[in-house]
């Protein structure tokens, strides 16, 4: 009884967040403990967390139109599929995936043509086979559908797409483009497949709700909140005519999954210690270390400091490059340093981050192919100011730093071996120098005014807003805080708005600022397309229009170009792709284009009292983060612990 009473002032604590599913309601006919308002068996259910929190519409489940906010209410995780997925970690039998498609893209000697072989014995939930019709539909109805997500990218490089039978499609492309099959290869999400058989009956694909979803994946939505705080997946009868059949049985997992708004770091703490929710998808690591030394059920990715998993995603600060005084380097440079990355760290991660100063995430294979041979020039990088001066603005120190003044609170816990140091945190990052950033300022034709803030020199205000995350993922607002605070330090006259529609004032080029990321990896693969392709030229749209693909910034460069241009030319696998990677990683740095900070440390927490078979940095078979499209494969490892 005290157990349900503690419970009881939790879901108290988050009003109508928890009033329904997760908190423990009567028990069913069987004795198992129910989950109020889902009437569903608690032990036959995994609760894990939605981290874009309260859904609104929650009744959209349009994946692939724009404003679309349920990617990660399980949606893209136990719905929707495509033609391949590589994992960010190890996979379960590799990183490479041939999930709808039976093989590896298929191209020509150019590169002009793509050709997929397709699985064949992959149903719908409603028993309609998926077929070549299903690709066909979905890349031809993205064409003519100005505002469904990869509008920009097949118009810019499909020139024709045909059904040569059932099991196999042919893209025929504009330009060469190896890397054309990253459209379709899952690392967080990708072009999923639509139902041609539910869409082709719609007279407007942008407003169709897809209500209820006709699912490709293993499970079939159960129910959901009205208010959008959780929803309910039912494993399908026929799971093994899916793709996720062919990476393991799911006969073991579990029969339900649940993802919900969790709420804040605090109520996922006690609900975890009250095992009310499985996986927690992020928290502040005072969470992780509470909830380290009072719930023994509780992993992590790794067993101690830095706990968290190193997501290939890359939180930086995104200038719209539009917008006056962002769309010089000379300012973007001067904001660059008057950061503190060490207030920065601790007022985030408690030191637990993993810095960047370079424009892709320090993650997995890349600090040995990017980072390490890249240092000396980083060392040697100049700056000019303007007057005469230059300066190199590189740290080499930073992460050392870092981990000196989180020692003070968290003692032994932080490595002193500068090896172990650069393995956690990083290496190096740019200085805070206030003296540089004024020259740069000046540079740019601003001064300050008679409040000692930067204005313009006809007088004109310099003001930035910069967008952040809410309180769902603290580590990441905290760190846009921090920012804030060193831009007024220095004069700016800046502010931070928390707003859940980040992504889309990103996308529509409504903004200044924003905490957020652009950059993301494979991970599993050197090769940096996957984020790259978008910021090609050719799919530049200017503020006021949907951006197509990645570039919120809309920033434009020749050399760019060039080196997007030559990536294309290039099988997936060749050498020279790292060549090239080293040249836009070069260029990032001397336009400053955005302010890279880290790599995303999630602080993932898995409660083994119900379930185990999660992903550890000793079992790194996928990424544990659970808005992941790659984690529903931890439903072949999940095991019932038999509560």
């Amino acid at each position: 009884m005290k157990k349900l009473l503690i419970v009881a002032l939790i879901f108290s604590l988050c009003g109508l967040l928890f009033a329904g599913p997760g908190a423990q309601g009567g028990r069913g006919a069987s004795g198992a403990q129910m989950i109020e308002g889902a009437n569903v068996p608690r032990n036959q259910t995994i609760i894990l967390e939605n981290p874009d929190g309260r859904i609104t519409p929650a009744d959209n489940f349009n994946r692939w139109a724009p404003g679309f906010r349920g990617a990660a209410t399980g949606f893209q995780q136990l719905a929707l599929d495509t033609l391949w997925y590589i994992d960010p970690d190890a996979g379960l039998n590799g990183v490479w995936e041939n999930a709808l498609a039976s093989e590896k893209p298929i191209y020509n000697r150019d590169f002009t043509q793509m050709t997929v072989k397709l699985r064949r014995g992959i149903f719908w939930s409603d028993g309609v086979e998926f077929t070549a019709d299903d690709l066909v539909y979905t890349v031809e109805t993205h064409m003519k559908t100005p505002g469904l997500n990869y509008n920009g990218q097949f118009n810019e490089s499909v020139a024709g797409i045909t059904k040569s039978d059932n099991y196999t499609v042919v893209f025929n492309l504009k330009s060469p483009n190896s890397r054309f099959h990253a459209y379709f290869t899952v690392r967080w999400d990708a072009c999923y497949i639509m139902p041609k058989h539910i869409f082709e009956k719609q007279s407007d694909v942008l407003a169709f709700t897809f209500n209820p979803p006709v699912s490709l994946g293993p499970y079939t939505l159960k129910s959901f909140d009205p208010q959008g705080n959780w929803f309910l997946w039912e494993k399908r009868s026929d799971w093994q005519r899916t793709t996720l059949a062919l990476m393991g049985s799911l006969a073991q997992s579990p029969q339900y999954a649940m993802y919900i708004h969790a709420g804040t770091s605090d109520v996922k703490v006690m609900s975890q210690q009250n095992h009310q929710i499985d996986v927690i998808h992020d928290i502040a690591p005072e969470g992780v270390i509470a909830l380290a030394r009072s719930n023994p059920t509780t992993k992590t990715w790794f067993p101690g400091f830095p706990w968290g998993h190193p997501d290939p995603t890359l939180p930086a600060i995104v200038f719209n490059h539009e917008k006056r005084g962002l769309n010089d380097r000379n300012v973007r440079w001067a904001l660059t340093l008057s950061i503190d990355i060490t207030r920065l760290a601790i007022a985030s991660y408690r030191g637990a981050m993993t810095v960047s100063a370079l424009a892709i995430p320090p993650t997995g294979m890349y600090p040995s192919i990017y980072f390490e041979p890249l240092e000396g020039w980083l060392q040697n990088y100049a700056l000019d100011l303007g007057d005469g001066t230059s300066i190199k603005p590189y740290n080499p120190n930073a992460a050392v730093e870092i981990a000196a003044e989180a020692r003070k609170s968290l003692g032994d816990m932080v490595p002193t071996n500068t090896a172990d140091i650069k393995k956690y945190i990083g290496a190096g990052w740019w200085k805070r120098d206030l003296a540089s950033a004024e020259k740069l300022m000046k540079k740019a034709g601003l001064r300050r005014n008679s409040r000692n803030m930067w204005e313009f020199n006809d007088g004109a205000p310099f003001r930035i807003n910069l967008l952040a995350n809410t309180d769902l993922e603290p580590s990441m607002n905290r760190a846009a805080a921090m920012v804030v605070e060193c831009w007024r330090e220095f004069g700016v006259d800046a502010t931070m708005e928390v707003s859940t529609d980040r992504w889309t004032l990103a996308r529509q080029g409504n903004f200044e600022a924003s905490f957020m990321w652009d950059i993301e990896t494979w991970g599993g693969h050197p090769d940096l397309f996957y984020f790259l392709g978008t910021f090609h030229s050719s799919l530049y749209r200017p503020s006021g229009q949907l951006a197509a693909g990645r570039n919120y910034s809309r920033w434009r460069n020749p050399k760019l170009d060039t080196i997007v241009d030559s990536i294309r030319q290039l099988d997936f696998d060749d050498p020279k792709v790292i060549e090239l990677g080293k040249e836009y990683v070069q260029l990032a740095v001397d336009d400053m284009n955005e302010i890279p900070i880290c790599s995303y440390n999630v602080f993932t927490c898995m409660d083994e009292y119900y379930w185990t078979g999660y992903p550890t940095i000793n079992d790194p078979y996928t990424d544990p983060v659970p808005n992941w499209g790659n984690s529903r494969y931890m439903y072949v490892r999940f095991r019932s612990t038999g509560k």
